[in-house]
């Protein structure tokens, strides 16, 4: 079994990630209820009690609102930088001084035969990072809470087998929603998080040969639907030359329903 995947749930409501190889596997983000948490892993018939550990991209409570009951119960390792763990330790409970570990921002970790980089990003939070995860050649990059994607970051993620990124928000249902200025402003800023269009612009410069699957994720429920962001991002990146639907495919992500596991 190679390198394979599922994104659990991804939105405003609640983020988790599940990867993993044939002898290891990780849970990034719990940003959902404990009892939510055992459903999805139940959806794609993995068990929480196998994982080697959870990492966390940064303390927004939709990210671990499920974090310490989930490293309690099951007594699972949990990754986050210095930053983060000061951020968010007042939030989650008390976790086992044994069961927490510091992973710096710009470094690797090997779980086994899977290895974790580490990068960091552009959002509001102590010092959000997010991972790209190697396994024998193969490549899978979880980028979102990102205002922009610098160089820098497409550096890091370029030609990657599959890509779970941020596609937010439509810029005009933003502008014209019911949101106070200074949140638009915020989703909007550098700090904030990225827009179907600048989402397929940052795409064009980090697909690679490799590439067959693309997970448009963190979709805003208000400024955003399923359809338009995979239109808009299909439409940006085949205006740059890119066949979707040949030279690789676009998925959706939802904030309930995990996706199927898929296999790089």
């Amino acid at each position: 079994m190679s390198l394979h995947f599922s994104v659990l749930a991804s939105g405003s409501t609640g983020n988790a990630f599940y990867i993993g190889t044939e002898k290891h596997s990780l849970l990034v983000d719990a940003g959902l209820s404990g009892k939510q948490m055992e459903l999805l892993f139940k959806n794609v018939n993995r068990e929480i009690k196998n994982l080697s550990g959870i990492l966390v991209t940064h303390e927004h409570s939709d990210h671990i609102k499920g974090l310490g009951v989930l490293a309690r119960k099951y007594k699972l390792p949990v990754y986050a930088n210095e930053k983060t763990w000061a951020a968010m330790e007042s939030n989650i409970g008390e976790i086992p001084t044994d069961q927490k570990f510091v992973f710096t921002m710009g470094s690797v970790e090997s779980f086994g035969n899977l290895d974790v980089e580490s990068f960091g990003v552009s959002h509001d939070a102590a010092e959000p990072m997010f991972y790209a995860f190697h396994h024998e050649g193969r490549k899978v990059v979880l980028l979102t809470d990102t205002g922009y994607v610098s160089d820098r970051m497409k550096g890091v993620t370029k030609g990657a087998d599959a890509y779970v990124i941020e596609s937010n928000h439509d810029v005009e249902m933003l502008r014209m929603c019911h949101y106070p200025w200074n949140i638009k402003r915020r989703i909007l800023g550098d700090f904030g998080h990225v827009s179907n269009e600048d989402s397929a612009l940052a795409l064009t410069d980090m697909i690679g040969d490799n590439t067959k699957r693309i997970y448009l994720a963190h979709l805003s429920q208000d400024n955003n639907m399923k359809d338009l962001a995979r239109m808009a991002v299909k439409q940006t990146l085949e205006s740059k030359g890119f066949e979707v639907g040949d030279q690789f495919d676009l998925y959706d992500t939802d904030p309930k329903v995990p996706t199927k596991l898929a296999y790089v």
